[in-house]
């Protein structure tokens, strides 16, 4: 590691050290966040992910950031995301269990209040399958939309609001990537699982641990940069 990585290291442990050692602020973050859902989505989302980015960009260009790369663009983006991941989890948190007891499984609905079983984990993993299945390849491709949006204008802020040229932008993505390796390897190898662990936690946790899977997240758009 170079000084830089550990500089941003000991950011990182300052940011998050008030809620391991300040039994105040980690009881105002819970009480914010329940108050505040969308709010708080946007944050997270928009603090993490984009830091996921910024090790993807050091992973794959030796930087966190550079002229161009647009992180206070991304971070808006990610934002809005963010909430959009929020809502989705909560609709398909709620409907595939409701889904699930039409097809005979009675309890589907009330085992996910239940300690840690075999059918709590084949529920969380219907909900995972579900909305990774259904609602990621839309976010995915309309985070590459930004995400080439943003590039193209510069990384300026400015450049984020002007109008998105959706069907150029779309007949120039690299699809075969987008298939081979966002949809056909990282959904079901890493989102699945990961997913599966997120809908077994507590709900006010739910959001905040898909948030932190951004960074993941930025390693693996990294490693998407260099396929062919």
């Amino acid at each position: 590691m170079k000084k830089k990585d550990f500089i941003v290291l000991g950011c990182v442990i300052l940011f998050l050290l008030p809620f391991f050692v300040s039994e105040t602020v980690y009881s105002f973050y819970k009480t914010f966040n329940v108050e505040h859902g969308m709010i708080m989505s946007f944050l997270k989302f928009g603090i993490l992910s984009t830091f996921g980015e910024c090790i993807g960009l050091r992973i794959s260009a030796g930087v966190y950031n550079r002229k161009g790369f647009g992180v206070l663009p991304r971070a808006i983006v990610w934002g809005i995301l963010g909430m959009g991941i929020s809502m989705a989890m909560t609709i398909f948190a709620n409907g595939v269990p409701a889904f699930l007891k039409t097809m005979g499984m009675e309890n589907a609905t009330t085992v996910m209040g239940e300690a840690l079983s075999g059918q709590k984990v084949f529920v969380a993993f219907c909900i995972s399958v579900a909305m990774n299945t259904i609602f990621a390849p839309v976010f995915m491709t309309l985070h590459k939309i930004t995400d080439t949006h943003i590039l193209s204008h510069g990384g300026t802020l400015a450049g984020l609001f002007t109008p998105i040229q959706m069907g150029e932008i779309m007949a120039n993505l690299n699809w075969r990537v987008q298939w081979n390796f966002v949809f056909k390897k990282t959904i079901p190898f890493f989102w699945y699982p990961a997913h599966t662990i997120t809908f077994l936690l507590p709900g006010d946790t739910r959001v905040l641990f898909a948030a932190l899977l951004g960074v993941a997240l930025g390693i693996l758009l990294a490693i998407a940069t260099h396929k062919k």
